[in-house]
């Protein structure tokens, strides 16, 4: 079985390449800053994640006094684009029909934000039970 590079990044390097879509343009710092809002990473990390999409052909860099200057060059809507057919490829044999079938036929219920579920548990445990009493 042979492996193909795929063209969706991996969460982590899809997080920096948001980053700089919101930036257009960027250093590890600026990277770091914006990254740090949802995940907390060591600027070497970042650098690390950079630096690989660098090598992938989704950045490119240019050095600016002591340090790079990272430019996508995938934009967001081309790797949108990348992950619907992938996701047409793997799981609707490459049909968009089928896929817009399943979206419409698909529950409408969503389920509960984390933050939301967390809120009604709390609350649930607040309230005494009365059967007790």
């Amino acid at each position: 079985m042979s492996h193909t590079a795929r063209e969706i990044p991996p969460p982590l390097e899809l997080l920096c390449l948001k980053a700089l879509w919101s930036l257009r343009e960027g250093n590890v710092k600026d990277v770091q800053a914006i990254v740090a809002q949802s995940r907390p990473l060591a600027y070497t990390t970042i650098m690390t994640v950079l630096d690989r999409l660098v090598r992938k052909g989704k950045l490119t860099r240019r050095k600016v006094g002591r340090s790079f200057q990272y430019t996508p060059i995938e934009s967001r809507d081309g790797l949108r684009r990348a992950a619907i057919r992938e996701l047409l490829e793997g799981f609707f044999d490459g049909s968009r029909q089928d896929l817009i079938d399943y979206l419409l036929d698909a529950p409408r219920e969503l389920p509960a934000p984390p933050a939301l579920a967390a809120r009604a548990a709390a609350e649930s445990e607040s309230r005494i039970d009365t059967v007790l009493l």
